[in-house]
């Protein structure tokens, strides 16, 4: 069970004047249409979001004692939920996703921009729409960018069927399947696990436990899909006219995810003025440079720089910015402040990171040194509510200069267990380190607690006392945090500790795996190989792909890597025919090797035992494998 606040977490979270813009709240509730009816909506697994879990974040209540005063005043923005009028011919649902699905009217049915997460919100968001504006067809859907909360619930507002009659566009930025397939399937286990720290789905809503994930209320519980872009965006300045509206592009690769852009409507307002969609590159907090839950390091230089060439581009023409999270702002003065602050604080995060690393200072070291300026502080769309500063810090650090820190004593560093064991050891046993931990916890020392108790429970995670004092360490500290995503992964490592992890159980993403390329299959494929079962095999086995625009291809497994390409092998051992719906089975894990074989939809030409050599060895990945113990 969650305890409360210690006398330490009840002096930091103290309510106080933050002196942040009261505006916030005014542009967050902004022209309020309607709201979802039930504030319940229904996905895959039962309910996918409920609006009433959150109804403890009062509006202009003080903080609770466990939760930062600014986190909880960027809760109550989040909280603020309905379909809202933007601008005329513009509208947003809000509150209903961690992100924004936005509705353009367009002369025959609407465009739709960044369908939500998953199907169920999005098909209420449309639902909620259609019943109050007006019932019109879905004509196109804009990918903003390559990350799940941005396309995942697409099948709620178009189909597959839509889509191959050229009824609905697919526009995204270049790159955009690779990049999320990169993202969601290559290393999708590890960073699906890992992202239950950083949005603590599993924490209880409540004062104690998940209050906001500072880029959004929270995530969806239902699994996400994906349909593939009929269209890409490959230049800054690339203009399209959808559905009658005219859309200039700009291009942002790897700034906050590695395929995404921005785009401007220069037509919308009268007098010449425009609507900016700043997808996700400026949000109402500090973004990740690199997320917790793993991904690609951000280039935060090009973040900056991209910034600086839409204030170029638009500024000067913008009454309106939108983004995929959070609210609008209106105004060009208002627009052009927003924008120069957000530019400003990624180029100062950069440099002066830089510039301490070149004198020689560790991540570790300037994360402890930088703050922002004055002229970059108390605004919360420069908070860390969603990324957090010292953790940016080091996201620059290893994107110039890797995780490795130039010490040598940390360049092979032994594994937790082991050292965990060494150190219980020169503490002088388990209780002498318990003791040490307790004093340090009572003078509120929770980040040396969490330090030191972290390796006794890794050199004996049964030991009980030990597992209740990491807890209890992580848990003030999840309540002193300000960025949500750090107090989602303490409270959560809390919970853990106390209960254990949940069941483990295999698990693919089949919604990305219908929507990827024949290639992209064979390479998820590969990352799930055996190595220590193919020693010796070097066999090649070809595959014809009735039902695939590129239908010949061929898998070569050799020292024990198993390569898929192109084309067919003259020294192939065997031949399969199948349907592409035969080979996302077997990337799904749902067909094993011998399945496959014995199928009525597949043709076997040749040696069996080729087929079995590369497709027998497929290792299974399975779900909520252990973080805070090992």
């Amino acid at each position: 069970m969650p305890k409360a606040a210690s006398e330490h977490t009840r002096a930091h979270n103290s309510p106080r004047d933050l002196g942040m813009d009261p505006a916030d709240f005014d542009r967050a509730s902004r022209g309020l249409v309607a709201q979802h009816a039930t504030g319940v909506i229904e996905g895959a697994w039962g309910p996918a979001w409920d609006v009433s879990k959150y109804d403890f974040i009062e509006q202009g209540a003080p903080n609770p004692d466990t939760v930062h005063p600014s986190l909880w005043r960027q809760a109550q923005l989040n909280a603020i939920h309905g379909l809202f009028e933007v601008a005329p011919g513009m509208w947003q649902a809000r509150g209903y996703d961690i992100s924004n699905i936005t509705f353009i009217e367009g002369a025959t049915g609407w465009i739709v921009i960044d369908p939500l997460t998953v199907e169920g919100c999005a098909r209420d968001c449309l639902a909620l729409a259609n019943e109050h504006l007006g019932e019109r067809p879905v004509t196109a859907v804009i990918y903003t960018h390559s990350h799940t909360d941005h396309f995942g619930g697409v099948l709620g507002v178009t189909s597959p069927e839509a889509v191959a009659a050229g009824d609905c566009r697919i526009i995204a930025p270049e790159h955009f399947l690779r990049e999320a397939i990169s993202e969601n399937v290559i290393a999708g286990f590890a960073m699906a696990r890992r992202a239950i720290y950083q949005f603590g789905p599993l924490l209880p809503p409540g004062a104690q436990g998940h209050v906001d994930c500072g880029l959004g209320k929270a995530i969806p519980l239902s699994p996400p899909g994906l349909l593939a872009p009929t269209e890409e965006i490959t230049h800054t300045g690339e203009e399209l006219v959808v559905d009658g509206v005219r859309i200039v592009f700009q291009l942002t690769p790897e700034a906050e995810a590695p395929a995404e852009m921005n785009f401007f409507f220069p037509d919308r307002v009268d007098g010449g003025a425009g609507w900016l969609c700043m997808a996700e590159n400026c949000t109402h907090n500090m973004h990740n440079l690199v997320p917790i839950r793993g991904a690609q390091v951000r280039d935060a230089l090009k973040w900056s720089k991209y910034i600086g060439e839409a204030i170029d581009l638009f500024a000067d023409r913008a009454d309106l910015m939108f983004a995929s999270h959070h609210w609008p702002r209106w105004g060009s003065d208002d627009v052009r402040g927003f924008l120069t602050r957000q530019r400003d604080m990624y180029r100062y995060i950069h440099d002066q990171t830089m510039r301490l690393a070149n004198h020689g200072e560790t991540p570790l070291e300037i994360a402890e040194q930088i703050e922002l300026p004055p002229e970059l502080s108390h605004e919360c769309h420069t908070t860390g509510y969603y990324g957090h500063l010292a953790h940016n810090v080091k996201a620059v650090y290893q994107r110039y200069l890797s995780w490795y820190d130039g010490n040598p004593a940390n360049l092979w560093k032994l594994p937790p267990s082991e050292v965990g064991q060494r150190y219980v050891e020169l503490a002088g046993g388990s209780d002498a380190l318990l003791s040490a931990a307790r004093t340090s916890f009572e003078r509120g020392d929770y980040r040396w607690v969490a330090e030191l108790v972290n390796h006794l429970v890794f050199a004996d995670p049964s030991n009980g006392e030990a597992r209740d004092l990491q807890a209890d360490a992580l848990e003030q500290l999840g309540f002193q945090c300000e960025s949500a995503t750090f107090r989602n992964a303490y409270l959560t490592g809390a919970q853990e500790l106390r209960q254990g992890h949940p069941p483990r159980n295999p698990a693919m993403r089949r919604g990305y795996l219908d929507a990827m390329t024949i290639e992209q299959l064979l390479d998820a494929m590969s990352v799930r190989l055996r190595a220590e079962d193919v020693g010796g095999v070097d066999v090649a086995v070809n595959l014809v792909v009735e039902d695939a625009d590129d239908r010949d291809w061929k898998l070569i497994l050799s020292n024990r890597a198993l390569q898929g390409s192109p084309g067919a092998a003259a020294n192939g051992a065997a031949t399969l025919t199948l349907p592409r719906e035969a080979l996302v089975e077997l990337a799904a894990g749902e067909i094993d090797a011998d399945q496959l074989s014995a199928d009525e939809r597949v043709g076997l030409d040749g040696d069996a035992a080729a087929v079995h050599a590369v497709f027998g060895h497929l290792d299974t990945f399975l779900s909520m494998f252990p973080i805070v113990e090992p």
